[in-house]
């Protein structure tokens, strides 16, 4: 009888254990990124509010490398539980096409909500020469193979940005990679690149003290941030729109009312009236978007992007 009790006192605790509301602990929130770029800053500013709306701490945690692959592959083989996530731009999709052989396929992860859009500014420092778009393309016909641009790794938008660029144009411009936006931001400042397209949300603070100018926006519209910038299609050079997203993802096979919980709680914060006021003021727009419309884009960006990647001819190995 003892025994009896006492496995029916173990198969009652395991039920209660199991039935346990999700989440029960800290939740980790991946960021393939360094410090203080785009990707970073939004996900820090999401965190706290995904917090409220779950009711446990959710830990930002920085995986610089590989192009955001490695914090990519750890999140794609993590187990599917929701307390292993993965916070990045449409690199974790370009990746996929972008690498010989990439640790993942865009099919590990489900996605749960944008965050947050914004674009890619074409931008140089204070002390270049050029004006507008077209005097850029001018100086680097002039100096095929000596201007640098700089981005926040190979895969992320900015990279491809700088690829389509390239192409479009008919110039030769070096590729310098960096672990993230902040420090290729940082040698964009210091003038050790000549260009770079970076987005909005880190850049805005340098244009409007006169550290760099921005020249074009990649992007189909001009942004809010800086209206009085021409789109690279009003500067004469088509075909250079790199739209640009700030998402959570979580492993595919995370449980559909895990997913949901964490879309809504994607889209709470981006209704919040002071986080979209934040957003904006960094010159992105909240979203909040439902797990199957994010899903519906990840396929689209899937194929769209592997299309670039093809055109521009980049690959890494």
């Amino acid at each position: 009888m003892r025994n009896l009790v006492a496995a029916a006192l173990f198969v009652l605790g395991a039920a209660s254990a199991i039935a346990q509301p999700y989440p029960t602990r800290p939740v980790r929130l991946l960021v393939g990124f360094a410090p203080g770029g785009g990707v970073d800053i939004s996900a820090r500013l999401l965190a706290p509010k995904l917090s409220e709306h779950l009711g446990q701490q959710i830990v930002v945690e920085n995986k610089p490398g590989a192009g955001t692959n490695i914090a990519n592959e750890a999140v794609a083989k993590s187990p599917p539980d929701g307390y292993t996530l993965l916070f990045n731009s449409p690199a974790v999709v370009i990746n996929t096409s972008l690498y010989k052989s990439p640790p993942y396929q865009l099919r590990d992860f489900i996605g749960v909500s944008i965050f947050a859009a914004t674009s890619n500014l074409l931008v140089v420092p204070a002390a270049l020469e050029a004006r507008t778009a077209a005097d850029l393309v001018k100086i680097a016909k002039q100096r095929p193979g000596v201007l640098n641009y700089s981005s926040a790794g190979p895969g992320t938008t900015q990279h491809l940005a700088g690829e389509l660029f390239k192409l479009r144009t008919g110039t030769d411009i070096v590729h310098v990679p960096f672990k993230g936006s902040a420090p290729s931001l940082t040698a964009l400042l210091a003038g050790n690149v000549q260009l770079s397209f970076v987005n909005p949300v880190a850049v805005g603070q340098h244009v409007k003290a006169g550290r760099l100018r921005a020249l074009a926006v990649a992007d189909s519209k001009r942004t809010e941030l800086m209206p009085e910038v021409p789109t690279l299609k009003e500067a004469g050079i088509e075909g250079v729109e790199v739209s640009l997203w700030y998402a959570l993802l979580a492993p595919a096979a995370t449980p559909r009312d895990i997913v949901e919980k964490l879309a809504a709680g994607v889209g709470r914060a981006a209704r919040d009236p002071e986080t979209r006021q934040r957003l904006r003021d960094q010159g992105a727009e909240p979203v909040g978007n439902t797990s199957a419309q994010f899903n519906q884009l990840l396929r689209e960006e899937l194929e769209r992007w592997s299309e670039v990647v093809r055109v521009s001819g980049a690959r890494v190995d």
